[in-house]
């Protein structure tokens, strides 16, 4: 029967020289307190800044005119949630890979329709409506046509829009409710209860922030505030939610693949990079298996770097005579034991 010849990207001859003593225990306490240290330390010097949650009271009473604006496109349906597709409604294809229409795939998971979840429902909730109730009538009785018409007019009259005494001011002769509408629903910002509304549409106690977070996304204020600190997509950036703690530094190899072409021109940025990064995992897992690739630790001798202390042991003296060679074991003349000198 033939031997079997010896491969040395797969086959790892078994060990029956001697033994160091090693005491794992004190070596890990010690690299844990070592890595305790450096992390406070620092996370004092380098820590990400403690910034207040960004909520919609904080938007509308800070850049009013911002947030009515993002409530007008709310109200006509061309805001960004209300375009984007998929989870949230059929308005566009949404993500795809390639041919891969994989967010027509997922399906509208989570609807929302952004007229009524946005700016009609929460303005119906409020108490005492008066004059808001029959604008709000009026508006669900109005034509399709008859809507566009009106936010046509409050659109045109919209870019001399200003927010004075509590109150959005625009002139639009023909704008039916839509003025009254965008004026108490910033009211509603304002005070705080548009916050509450939006959190609580599906019962008491919730931790579901899909709608505040989708409207505050649509107005130029959050991105602002990340522009101002620095951590647009474009600028790389990265940060953790609360906290002076250092920020998901693992998250550079995805962010970075965003700053390249084609990611960083593409709609689809967002399923690239992933279907990108999955390759790399699977390559990543594959690598014991690849011939050639799983050569290289052997072949550029990275394991002389990393057991250097045993390598300089093997070294021959000054005036002695040569030592065992560093990449094999020695073989005892008397015994034909494999022997190996201890680190």
């Amino acid at each position: 029967m033939t031997k079997k010849a010896f491969r040395p990207d797969v086959d790892a001859p078994r060990w029956t020289g001697g033994h160091t003593p090693y005491d794992i225990a004190k070596e890990g306490t010690i690299a844990l307190l070592v890595v305790a240290i450096l992390t406070i330390a620092l996370a004092t010097v380098f820590g990400s800044p403690d910034v207040p949650a960004v909520t919609i009271k904080r938007w509308s009473n800070t850049t009013p005119v911002d947030f009515a604006m993002t409530a007008l496109s709310e109200l006509s349906a061309t805001s960004g949630s209300a375009l984007y597709g998929a989870p949230y409604n059929h308005n566009a294809v949404g993500q795809q890979l390639g041919p891969l229409q994989l967010a027509k795939w997922v399906g509208v998971r989570i609807p929302i329709n952004a007229v009524n979840d946005f700016v009609i429902n929460p303005l119906e909730s409020l108490p005492n409506q008066g004059a808001l109730a029959t604008d709000l009538q009026q508006w669900k009785q109005a034509s399709t046509s008859q809507r566009n018409g009106w936010i046509a007019d409050y659109t045109k009259a919209a870019a001399h829009l200003s927010f004075k005494s509590g109150n959005v001011v625009v002139t639009a002769a023909n704008a039916g409710p839509v003025p009254v509408l965008i004026n108490d629903l910033t009211q509603m910002a304002r005070s705080g209860a548009l916050d509450q509304n939006l959190v609580s549409h599906s019962g008491f106690y919730t931790t579901d922030y899909t709608l505040p977070l989708l409207f505050i996304a649509d107005g130029s204020y959050l991105a602002n505030l990340a522009d101002l600190q620095h951590l647009k997509g474009t600028q790389w950036g990265m940060m953790n939610e609360t906290g002076s703690y250092p920020g998901q530094a693992w998250l550079w190899l995805y962010t970075f693949w965003y700053q390249v072409p084609p990611f960083s021109q593409s709609g689809n940025a967002d399923v690239l990079v992933w279907g990108f990064m999955m390759a790399l995992t699977a390559l990543l897992l594959l690598i014991p298996f690849i011939p050639g690739l799983r050569s290289i630790p052997r072949w550029s001798r990275v394991y002389r770097l990393i057991w250097s202390e045993h390598y300089r042991g093997l070294q021959p003296a000054s005036g002695q005579g040569t030592r065992p060679s560093a990449d094999r074991p020695a073989t005892s003349r008397a015994t034909g034991d494999i022997t190996r000198p201890e680190a």
